[in-house]
């Protein structure tokens, strides 16, 4: 490994780069494991995550704060990096937000060269579901469909986490029925747009409170909402820990019947350093594999942290201990495997949790489908809107006044987890939805003119009649807002970029003859706005052959 210089690392990035329209096996799912589809051969992640300067972890929304640097749409970098991720047989790495409108075809093909495939988080830190104001709009669903339109076609590309660390204590766990939701309409786009089957997840905490509930409520219920593999971020193995005392043999009993693979989503605890990596023998050791699909350590940059494998400064990369630690343990894994055609899945779903004090969101129903048409339509017909000069600073504080004007005025915007409770129009922009309301008041006053004003913030406009497909979609939405729409949504943010190499996507956004025609407002989803809906509606919903 010491002999594994700079010309080494530059000969090797020269061949990753050589060849154009790389091609891997598809990784597929059966019962609760990986394969490689073509061979039938078990795999194994044996994972490094990859993303400088990122903050997640369900902390964001949809704000303005969106700066991240994109991992695969530098080429240099990661050609620089695919020889020491190598040096640790990494077959997999994990992203945690990348830019749709990019090409990553370079990067993507580069490490379909090495034998390295890719889980994206399809969310950033500006676009993502906040714990704190959960949504499921019209702007997430975008972005989300974003990325697959641009990932979906790279074969190395072997599936996406609708979420990281989004619920991590009893009281934010409401906001798991909205990344549940968003499981379940990614799992619906990729299956409209007649890509392969690519599995949609979701990556956890270890918070001994909501883990098991949490793992349940993922796995529950009908397959079309429910999670395709399962990510733990788990960092109990601190130094020279063993598999009792870090809680794996715990952990490894409770996910010995998980339905869907299960794997560790980040590891390498850093209490003891260089860290030793001995969690590694028992990862993928007799006891741990035949239930967990392996691993990916966080992570790969040394930053403040102080979780790197490596320090970058230019094109120098230089590896530390741990770096050598853990490639040293990754030499002599040999996990106890199965040849899928041997396989016969037996494990079955888990039932879903009861919601009570360690839980809040209930099993059904989940927040409705963002369809950006039917806020479109919703917001031509009315007669009482925002004025473009109001600023979003007010929302929260104008939410509070229509809102208290009675229940029936936001029913139509509602969204409470804990009760099940969503107006159709709950998952439109703010703007879209504090228009909603304004009308909703206006009408209730005989559409006089003082009860379009509220200070300035409200003014009349000309309203449309809905025809065609918008009358379908207001009709199944009901004039109360509480009606249910059963018509799909269609049509992503756009921008997707790629190549056609790798199957590098380029794939187009999807059209919609509904949409045609109609205007919409900007999306306002910034600060506390989704909490101040919840809020002023509480009283609406609530009174109520190893291959490796």
């Amino acid at each position: 490994m010491r002999g594994f210089g700079v010309a080494s690392a530059a000969a090797a990035a020269s061949l990753f780069a050589s060849t154009v329209a790389a091609q891997v096996d598809p990784i597929v799912i059966s019962g609760s494991k990986f394969f490689y589809k073509t061979n039938g051969t078990q795999f194994f992640i044996r994972g490094v995550a990859y993303q400088q300067d990122y903050n997640g972890n369900g902390t964001s929304g949809t704000s303005s704060a969106n700066a991240y640097t994109d991992p695969l749409a530098d080429f240099s970098s990661c050609s620089r990096d695919i020889p020491y991720l190598l040096q640790l047989r990494t077959n997999t790495i994990r992203v945690y937000a990348i830019d749709p409108t990019k090409d990553h075809s370079q990067c993507m093909n580069a490490l379909a060269n090495a034998g390295i495939y890719v889980i994206s988080d399809l969310s950033s830190p500006g676009e993502s579901i906040n714990r704190a104001s959960p949504a499921w709009n019209d702007a997430l669903y975008a972005r989300y469909t974003s990325v697959v339109d641009n990932m979906a076609n790279y074969t190395n590309t072997l599936g996406f986490f609708a979420g990281n660390e989004v619920s991590n204590a009893p009281n934010n766990t409401d906001a798991s029925a909205f990344v549940k939701a968003a499981v379940r309409d990614t799992k619906a786009y990729i299956k409209s747009m007649n890509y392969r089957t690519i599995g949609v997840g979701y990556a956890t905490n270890d918070d001994a409170d909501i883990r098991v509930n949490m793992a349940d409520y993922f796995n529950c219920g009908d397959a079309s909402s429910a999670i395709d593999f399962w990510g733990y971020n788990i960092y109990s193995w601190c130094g020279d820990s063993s598999y009792s005392e870090s809680g794996y043999d715990v952990r490894t009993t409770e996910f010995s019947t998980y339905s869907v693979p299960a794997f560790f989503a980040e590891y390498g605890c850093n209490t003891v350093e260089p860290r030793p990596f001995t969690e590694v023998q028992a990862l993928y050791g007799p006891k741990m594999s035949p239930v967990w699909s392996g691993g990916i350590v966080y992570m790969y940059f040394q930053e403040a942290n102080n979780y790197g494998l490596v320090s970058v400064s230019g094109n120098t990369v230089t590896p530390n201990q741990d770096f050598k630690n853990l490639a040293s343990q990754l030499s002599s894994i040999s996990p106890s495997s199965v040849q899928s055609a041997s396989y016969k899945p037996s494990n079955s779903a888990a039932s879903c949790p009861a919601t009570g004090s360690t839980w809040a969101a209930v099993a059904t129903p989940l927040p409705p489908s963002p369809n950006h048409e039917l806020c479109a339509c919703m917001y031509n017909t009315l007669g009482c809107v925002v004025t473009p000069a109001t600023s979003e600073n007010n929302y929260g504080a104008l939410f509070g006044t229509v809102c208290g004007y009675g229940n029936a005025i936001c029913a139509g915007i509602a969204a409470n987890a804990s009760t099940g409770t969503y107006g159709a129009y709950g998952m439109c922009n703010s703007t879209e939805q504090l228009a909603y309301a304004f009308n909703q008041y206006y009408v209730a006053q005989s559409s006089g003119a003082s009860a379009c004003a509220f200070n300035g913030a409200a003014q009349t406009k000309a309203p449309s009649s809905a025809g065609g497909a918008c009358a379908t979609l207001l009709s199944q939405a009901g004039s109360a807002g509480t009606g249910t729409v059963t018509s799909v949504p269609s049509g992503t943010g756009g921008g997707a970029a790629g190549g056609g190499s790798s199957g590098g996507s380029g794939a187009s956004a999807a059209s919609s003859s509904a949409g045609a025609g109609l205007s919409s407002v900007p999306s306002v989803e910034a600060g506390l706005v989704p909490m101040a809906i919840m809020v002023c509606v509480a009283a609406i919903s609530g009174m109520g052959m190893i291959v490796l």
